[in-house]
């Protein structure tokens, strides 16, 4: 009786330990060179820790077993623990890497490097990473996209109000077209027909059929335009707006914005909760993170963290669609 007591306890336990688990919300302060964990369910910080230079992005692995944070500055890539945040191993010598991101069939690691000017490219096993070859862009590689097929990584360039497609295959430059100023954040529609890029040094989302290379549409935002998050319904997506403090829902299928949400500190990087109910904002000007109820479109809590807090990550996240 007493050894079925211990069995269901600990069989308790377990399950209690998963749901804490899975309730942490990673944070990189990117001034700091630290990272936060959050209680995604109480909303208050669990602990801080150092985490190297500049962090600024950060992306799960494939498998979901990895949680992978950029360090710019420290030329490094640190993988987490997805579901508690703790340091699972780094690798060293990885030049820059400012923004990344994996191919949709898995096979290619991309690394932009922002102050080096320049895009990395890496053969992916599942496990290490393998470098190719290393593709020079002018000025200031930034975000970046995939097309659906793994043909292409779009890539937008910040100091010179570019987007350049490279060839996977080869990592060659297939276009580079003109934009707007300093273009930022970059998505694919989930119909794979346009790509949408936020225009920072402006006020609007900037629409280009790829295929063609050519601008069909201007989507009035908000002041500095930045970055994009899909509502996982495929076919609504968040975008920031760093200047403005507002975050905007933009339809995918009409290309219309239609709707605003008041954010305040420059909204920037966003993760939305499985239920699509919750998003957690980073707010790169007062150290903050703003947790949003979706619905009804509302701040709901202003959570102290970092300086200059960027990427937000969380396991039990909503579709990427």
């Amino acid at each position: 009786m007493r050894s079925r007591f211990l069995c269901v306890l600990l069989s308790l336990s377990s399950v209690l330990i998963s749901q804490a688990e899975a309730s942490v919300v990673v944070i990189l302060n990117s001034r700091d060179a630290t990272v936060s964990l959050l209680d995604q369910d109480t909303q208050k910080e669990i602990s801080t820790f150092p985490i190297g230079k500049e962090p600024h992005h950060l992306m799960a692995t494939p498998d979901n077993k990895s949680l992978i944070v950029a360090n710019a500055v420290g030329d490094e890539l640190v993988f987490l623990d997805p579901k508690t945040g703790q340091i699972q191993r780094r690798i060293k010598d990885i030049a820059d890497p400012y923004q990344i991101g994996f191919s949709p069939d898995q096979k290619w690691f991309v690394s932009n490097s922002l102050r080096l000017d320049r895009v990395d490219f890496y053969k992916y096993d599942g496990k290490d990473l393998t470098l190719v070859s290393r593709v020079p862009l002018a000025k200031l590689p930034s975000h970046m996209a995939f097309d659906a097929a793994s043909t292409t990584v779009f890539i937008t360039h910040q100091g010179s109000d570019q987007v350049s497609a490279i060839d996977l295959a080869t990592q060659k430059v297939k276009w580079t077209i003109p934009v707007g100023k300093l273009p930022a954040g970059i998505a694919m529609t989930p119909d794979d027909k346009y790509l949408l890029v936020g225009i920072m040094g402006s006020d609007y989302v900037e629409v280009i059929d790829w295929h063609t290379q050519k601008t069909v549409k201007r989507i009035k935002a908000g002041a500095g335009t930045h970055n994009f998050r899909a509502l996982g319904d495929k076919r609504h997506v968040f975008v920031s707006n760093r200047v403005s403090n507002t975050i905007n829902i933009i339809d995918q299928v009409t290309l219309e914005n239609v709707g605003t949400i008041a954010v305040p500190g420059g909204p920037d990087c966003m993760e939305l909760s499985d239920d699509g109910k919750t998003l957690w904002v980073t707010l790169r000007w007062i150290k903050k993170v703003a947790v949003i109820d979706v619905p009804s479109k509302k701040v709901i809590k202003l959570i102290p963290v970092g300086r200059s807090p960027h990427g937000v990550y969380f396991i039990n996240h909503a579709s990427r669609m």
